[in-house]
Protein backbone atom coordinates (compact mmCIF):
# COMPACT_ATOMS: atom_id res chain seq x y z
CA UNK A 1 0.00 0.00 0.00
CA UNK A 2 1.42 3.38 -1.01
CA UNK A 3 1.11 6.27 1.42
CA UNK A 4 1.88 9.80 0.30
CA UNK A 5 3.97 12.19 2.39
CA UNK A 6 0.95 14.47 2.77
CA UNK A 7 -0.93 11.61 4.44
CA UNK A 8 1.95 11.00 6.89
CA UNK A 9 2.11 14.71 7.72
CA UNK A 10 -1.65 14.77 8.30
CA UNK A 11 -1.41 11.80 10.71
CA UNK A 12 1.40 13.51 12.65
CA UNK A 13 -0.64 16.72 12.97
CA UNK A 14 -3.70 14.74 14.10
CA UNK A 15 -1.60 12.94 16.75
CA UNK A 16 -0.22 16.26 18.06
CA UNK A 17 -3.73 17.75 18.30
CA UNK A 18 -4.99 14.65 20.09
CA UNK A 19 -2.15 14.71 22.67
CA UNK A 20 -2.74 18.43 23.28
CA UNK A 21 -6.46 17.90 23.89
CA UNK A 22 -5.78 15.01 26.25
CA UNK A 23 -3.31 17.13 28.25
CA UNK A 24 -5.69 20.10 28.27
CA UNK A 25 -8.58 18.03 29.64
CA UNK A 26 -6.59 15.84 32.05
CA UNK A 27 -7.75 17.70 35.14
CA UNK A 28 -11.44 17.36 34.26
CA UNK A 29 -11.04 13.70 33.31
CA UNK A 30 -9.50 12.89 36.71
CA UNK A 31 -12.23 14.82 38.50
CA UNK A 32 -15.02 12.82 36.87
CA UNK A 33 -15.55 9.40 38.49
CA UNK A 34 -17.73 7.88 35.79
CA UNK A 35 -18.48 8.97 32.23
CA UNK A 36 -21.31 8.15 29.85
CA UNK A 37 -20.14 7.12 26.37
CA UNK A 38 -21.68 6.73 22.93
CA UNK A 39 -19.26 3.94 21.99
CA UNK A 40 -18.95 1.02 21.50
CA UNK A 41 -22.55 0.16 20.53
CA UNK A 42 -24.62 1.73 17.75
CA UNK A 43 -27.06 3.37 20.19
CA UNK A 44 -26.18 6.96 21.04
CA UNK A 45 -26.69 7.99 24.66
CA UNK A 46 -29.39 10.47 25.65
CA UNK A 47 -27.03 11.99 28.28
CA UNK A 48 -24.92 15.06 27.55
CA UNK A 49 -21.28 15.61 28.40
CA UNK A 50 -21.26 17.65 31.65
CA UNK A 51 -20.84 21.43 31.38
CA UNK A 52 -17.21 22.44 30.96
CA UNK A 53 -15.96 18.90 30.30
CA UNK A 54 -14.19 17.64 27.18
CA UNK A 55 -14.56 13.98 26.21
CA UNK A 56 -13.08 11.97 23.35
CA UNK A 57 -14.03 8.46 22.23
CA UNK A 58 -11.72 6.75 19.72
CA UNK A 59 -12.01 3.36 18.06
CA UNK A 60 -10.87 1.21 15.16
CA UNK A 61 -13.10 -0.76 12.77
CA UNK A 62 -12.65 -3.37 10.09
CA UNK A 63 -15.66 -3.79 7.80
CA UNK A 64 -16.19 -6.32 5.04
CA UNK A 65 -18.95 -5.91 2.45
CA UNK A 66 -19.27 -7.94 -0.76
CA UNK A 67 -15.69 -9.16 -0.36
CA UNK A 68 -14.19 -5.66 -0.04
CA UNK A 69 -12.66 -4.42 3.20
CA UNK A 70 -12.64 -0.98 4.81
CA UNK A 71 -10.29 -0.11 7.67
CA UNK A 72 -11.27 2.82 9.89
CA UNK A 73 -8.11 3.88 11.74
CA UNK A 74 -9.33 5.66 13.68
CA UNK A 75 -12.85 6.98 14.08
CA UNK A 76 -12.92 9.71 16.72
CA UNK A 77 -15.81 11.48 18.44
CA UNK A 78 -14.94 14.74 20.21
CA UNK A 79 -17.49 16.24 22.64
CA UNK A 80 -17.67 19.38 24.79
CA UNK A 81 -20.44 20.24 27.25
CA UNK A 82 -21.44 23.88 26.70
CA UNK A 83 -24.18 23.85 29.33
CA UNK A 84 -26.83 21.54 30.78
CA UNK A 85 -28.79 21.39 27.52
CA UNK A 86 -26.23 21.69 24.69
CA UNK A 87 -23.19 19.64 23.74
CA UNK A 88 -20.87 20.40 20.80
CA UNK A 89 -19.69 17.41 18.76
CA UNK A 90 -17.06 16.74 16.08
CA UNK A 91 -16.47 13.43 14.27
CA UNK A 92 -13.32 12.57 12.31
CA UNK A 93 -12.80 9.30 10.43
CA UNK A 94 -9.59 8.31 8.65
CA UNK A 95 -10.13 5.24 6.47
CA UNK A 96 -8.43 2.91 4.01
CA UNK A 97 -10.91 1.56 1.48
CA UNK A 98 -9.98 -1.51 -0.56
CA UNK A 99 -10.37 -0.94 -4.30
CA UNK A 100 -12.50 -3.52 -6.17
CA UNK A 101 -10.02 -3.39 -9.05
CA UNK A 102 -7.01 -5.47 -8.09
CA UNK A 103 -5.30 -8.68 -9.08
CA UNK A 104 -4.41 -10.94 -6.12
CA UNK A 105 -2.11 -11.03 -4.29
CA UNK A 106 -1.58 -7.27 -4.89
CA UNK A 107 -4.36 -5.15 -3.38
CA UNK A 108 -4.90 -1.43 -3.79
CA UNK A 109 -6.24 0.87 -1.08
CA UNK A 110 -7.46 4.46 -1.12
CA UNK A 111 -6.64 6.18 2.18
CA UNK A 112 -7.87 9.50 3.46
CA UNK A 113 -10.21 11.54 5.63
CA UNK A 114 -13.99 11.29 5.29
CA UNK A 115 -15.94 14.59 5.48
CA UNK A 116 -15.51 16.01 8.99
CA UNK A 117 -18.85 16.11 10.81
CA UNK A 118 -19.84 19.07 12.98
CA UNK A 119 -22.88 18.84 15.20
CA UNK A 120 -24.57 19.03 18.55
CA UNK A 121 -26.63 17.10 21.06
CA UNK A 122 -29.57 18.97 22.59
CA UNK A 123 -31.43 17.78 25.70
CA UNK A 124 -35.19 17.81 25.09
CA UNK A 125 -36.94 15.94 27.93
CA UNK A 126 -36.06 14.32 31.22
CA UNK A 127 -37.46 10.88 32.02
CA UNK A 128 -40.91 11.07 33.65
CA UNK A 129 -43.14 8.02 33.87
CA UNK A 130 -43.57 6.50 30.42
CA UNK A 131 -41.89 9.55 28.85
CA UNK A 132 -38.23 8.63 28.12
CA UNK A 133 -35.22 10.86 28.61
CA UNK A 134 -34.83 12.30 25.10
CA UNK A 135 -32.12 14.19 23.21
CA UNK A 136 -31.72 15.27 19.60
CA UNK A 137 -28.35 14.56 17.97
CA UNK A 138 -27.44 16.00 14.57
CA UNK A 139 -24.32 16.42 12.42
CA UNK A 140 -23.42 17.88 9.05
CA UNK A 141 -20.49 16.43 7.11
CA UNK A 142 -18.55 19.13 5.23
CA UNK A 143 -17.28 17.95 1.78
CA UNK A 144 -14.51 20.58 1.79
CA UNK A 145 -13.11 19.13 5.04
CA UNK A 146 -12.14 15.77 3.56
CA UNK A 147 -9.56 14.08 1.38
CA UNK A 148 -10.14 14.57 -2.36
CA UNK A 149 -10.80 10.84 -2.91
CA UNK A 150 -13.62 10.86 -0.37
CA UNK A 151 -15.21 14.20 -1.17
CA UNK A 152 -19.00 13.95 -1.48
CA UNK A 153 -21.27 15.71 -3.96
CA UNK A 154 -23.45 17.31 -1.28
CA UNK A 155 -23.19 18.13 2.41
CA UNK A 156 -23.79 15.02 4.52
CA UNK A 157 -26.48 15.54 7.19
CA UNK A 158 -27.71 13.04 9.76
CA UNK A 159 -29.93 13.21 12.81
CA UNK A 160 -31.41 10.92 15.42
CA UNK A 161 -33.59 11.11 18.50
CA UNK A 162 -31.88 9.31 21.38
CA UNK A 163 -34.14 7.97 24.12
CA UNK A 164 -33.55 6.12 27.40
CA UNK A 165 -35.63 4.44 30.12
CA UNK A 166 -34.42 3.38 33.57
CA UNK A 167 -36.15 0.02 34.14
CA UNK A 168 -34.45 -0.59 37.50
CA UNK A 169 -31.32 0.43 39.41
CA UNK A 170 -29.20 -1.93 37.30
CA UNK A 171 -31.13 -2.27 34.00
CA UNK A 172 -31.75 0.40 31.37
CA UNK A 173 -33.12 0.62 27.85
CA UNK A 174 -31.73 2.88 25.12
CA UNK A 175 -33.09 3.32 21.62
CA UNK A 176 -32.60 5.67 18.66
CA UNK A 177 -34.51 6.59 15.52
CA UNK A 178 -33.34 8.93 12.79
CA UNK A 179 -32.03 9.33 9.26
CA UNK A 180 -28.71 9.62 7.42
CA UNK A 181 -27.69 10.81 3.95
CA UNK A 182 -24.61 9.59 2.05
CA UNK A 183 -23.74 12.84 0.25
CA UNK A 184 -24.28 11.43 -3.25
CA UNK A 185 -28.06 11.26 -3.57
CA UNK A 186 -30.96 12.93 -1.78
CA UNK A 187 -32.69 9.76 -0.58
CA UNK A 188 -32.29 9.26 3.19
CA UNK A 189 -31.52 6.02 4.95
CA UNK A 190 -33.79 5.60 7.98
CA UNK A 191 -32.05 4.05 10.97
CA UNK A 192 -33.09 2.50 14.27
CA UNK A 193 -31.37 0.97 17.31
CA UNK A 194 -32.74 -0.88 20.35
CA UNK A 195 -30.35 -1.73 23.19
CA UNK A 196 -31.17 -3.09 26.68
CA UNK A 197 -28.19 -2.64 29.01
CA UNK A 198 -27.28 -3.72 32.52
CA UNK A 199 -24.69 -2.88 35.16
CA UNK A 200 -22.48 -5.71 36.40
CA UNK A 201 -21.17 -4.57 39.77
CA UNK A 202 -19.52 -1.16 39.99
CA UNK A 203 -17.00 -1.46 37.15
CA UNK A 204 -18.70 -3.41 34.34
CA UNK A 205 -21.56 -2.84 31.94
CA UNK A 206 -23.13 -5.15 29.35
CA UNK A 207 -25.64 -4.77 26.52
CA UNK A 208 -27.41 -6.54 23.68
CA UNK A 209 -28.54 -4.58 20.65
CA UNK A 210 -30.68 -4.71 17.54
CA UNK A 211 -30.05 -2.08 14.87
CA UNK A 212 -30.70 -1.54 11.19
CA UNK A 213 -31.33 0.73 8.25
CA UNK A 214 -34.08 1.07 5.64
CA UNK A 215 -33.68 2.90 2.33
CA UNK A 216 -36.16 3.30 -0.50
CA UNK A 217 -35.77 0.76 -3.31
CA UNK A 218 -33.11 -1.17 -1.38
CA UNK A 219 -33.22 -4.26 0.81
CA UNK A 220 -33.56 -3.47 4.52
CA UNK A 221 -30.54 -4.25 6.71
CA UNK A 222 -31.00 -5.62 10.23
CA UNK A 223 -28.17 -6.57 12.59
CA UNK A 224 -27.49 -7.79 16.12
CA UNK A 225 -24.55 -7.31 18.46
CA UNK A 226 -23.62 -7.54 22.12
CA UNK A 227 -20.75 -6.45 24.33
Amino acid sequence: MKIKNSTIQFNIKLAIIFLFLISFSEKNIKAQERIDTDRPDQTESANLTPKGFFQSEIGFNIEKDKGLRTFVHPTALWKYGLNRRIEFRLITEFISDESPFYTPPSKSYNSGLLPVQLGSRIALFEEKGILPKTSLIFHVGIPGLSSAKFKTRYVVPNFRFSMAHSLSETIGLGYNIGAEWDGFDKTPEWIYTFAPGFNIGKNWYGYVELFGAIKKNEAAQHSFDAG
